[in-house]
């Protein structure tokens, strides 16, 4: 019986984050399929040089003074002073003065020390010794296992623990969700460029296969192999794909819906949705130039943009600020739970996602899975996921989607070929499963059957 390793060490520290990847991470673990006849599956995490199982990946409730918890919550907001003190660095006087930005960062150091960086090292001291939670049990390895790094291990420190496993006779297999640190550099920090391009050098020399998140994906990680190391040895590889869920897990039915986003939806006027992280890359200059041009041209459309603030989007929030139209007919939430999400998918009129480069696009999949129609990038994962079922505006033409969103008010018709009554996509079951089939199909192809469908014709 071959055992699947599914790792989720991020998540399991991290359990509160609820962005792009820690959203599969968390659907994945909860929906991998029960052990069968020829695989067995186990989420595992790698901490302190040992393997252990996960029992349980949500936090277990507790009086106690979760002091993991708050050392996560002091590294957050260290990284938010940061962030605030790069933009004071913009403006006056700071901008215009050397002395001034001297004693700017001076001071922002004093204070990051006393208030982030002493407690963390206070707090790091605590927690020494006491690095395995009681959410999980040491787990011994055997050869032959398959250790899947489903997590964003980038960031990781047990790529020496993953390459004694290998040794052991443990197989690697990587979980890819982008190449885009690599392919589109200019949407990151350097430091984060870095980080990927070492971590994606390590996977290449480790991993023996790749599962990528969609098929786009999946050739861009055997072509950027074959760059890299030729194709005699990236033939020695594997390379698939699955496709991802679209339930939102931590939606809560008697939860409250922020108060302020009910409100938009109580009036007729069309809203158009966007939801993602505010970042260069998803390109929300582009969705107000958009909108703008069509305000300009008496539509009463309003735009609701739903994601947390990112990074190097000082220009863009500012600009949302300073709008004219802002709480009129632009709306901007930086903090909604799945609840919340839930009830702005299911009252809006479309979803807008004008992302220059995406791995997958899972906003995509939420909205149509609930039967909002979707307008999206040209971009060839969106035409993968979405087919004929969505409409596709041209990045290099902001008025494309103004005509889509002036047309379809006049005419109350979405502008897609087909509807999305003929729509079905993968439920995170289906989804986990998928994941378990075809690494079993490459590690084992002749103990796999028929593989499921991943598309989304019915």
């Amino acid at each position: 019986m071959t055992r699947l390793l599914v790792e989720c060490t991020h998540v399991f520290k991290h359990p509160t984050v609820n962005s792009g990847i820690q959203r599969v991470v968390r659907n994945v673990i909860k929906q991998l399929p029960a052990s069968a006849e020829d695989v067995e599956c186990m989420p595992v995490i790698l901490i302190g040089g040992g393997l252990y199982q996960v029992k349980r990946l949500a936090p277990l409730k507790s009086l106690k003074l979760d002091l993991i918890g708050l050392r996560v919550k002091l590294e957050q907001w260290a990284s938010a002073f940061w962030l605030r003190h790069r933009a004071l660095e913009r403006r006056r006087p700071f901008s215009q003065s050397h002395f001034a930005r001297r004693v700017l960062y001076v001071g922002c150091r004093l204070t990051a020390f006393a208030c982030f960086s002493l407690p963390m090292r206070l707090l790091g001291r605590a927690l020494k010794g006491k690095q395995i939670p009681e959410r999980c049990v040491p787990l011994q390895h055997r050869a032959g296992d398959q250790l899947v790094l489903l997590d964003s291990s980038w960031h990781s420190d047990f790529f020496a623990h993953v390459e004694r496993l290998k040794r052991d006779g443990v197989g690697v297999i990587a979980v890819i969700y982008d190449l885009i640190p690599l392919t589109h550099p200019q949407f990151y920090n350097t430091r984060l460029v870095e980080v990927f391009s070492e971590w994606f050098d390590w996977i290449t020399r480790t991993a023996d296969g790749y599962m990528a998140i969609s098929a786009t994906v999946r050739d861009q990680v055997r072509e950027e192999l074959q760059r890299r190391i030729g194709a005699e040895q990236t033939d020695k590889r594997w390379f698939d794909f699955f496709h991802l869920g679209s339930e939102l897990d931590l939606h809560n039915s008697h939860a409250t819906v922020e108060p302020r986003l009910k409100s938009l939806f109580a009036t007729p006027e069309p809203v158009l949705l966007m939801v993602s992280t505010i970042e260069p890359r998803k390109n929300h200059a582009y969705l107000l130039d958009a909108f703008e041009r069509a305000w300009a041209a008496g539509s009463t459309a309003r735009l609701c943009i739903a994601g947390r603030v990112g990074w190097k989007c000082e220009a863009l929030l500012a600009r949302v600020r300073n709008h004219p139209e802002l709480n009129q007919r632009l709306f901007m939430f930086n903090d909604l739970s799945d609840t919340s999400l839930e009830h702005a998918y299911a009252h809006a009129s479309a979803l807008v996602f004008p992302s220059f480069v995406e791995g997958f696009g899972l906003p995509l999949v939420e909205a149509m899975q609930r039967g909002l129609p979707a307008m999206g990038s040209d971009i060839a994962v969106f035409r993968e996921i979405g087919g004929e079922f969505m409409a596709y505006f041209d990045l290099a033409d902001p008025q494309s989607l103004t005509d889509l969103v002036t047309d379809m008010e006049r005419s109350e018709v979405f502008p897609a070929p087909l509807g999305l009554e003929q729509w079905r996509w993968l439920s995170w079951r289906e989804a986990s499963a998928q994941l378990v089939e075809r690494i079993e199909r490459n590690v084992n192809p002749s103990a796999v059957g028929p593989q499921s469908q991943h598309a989304h014709c019915p």
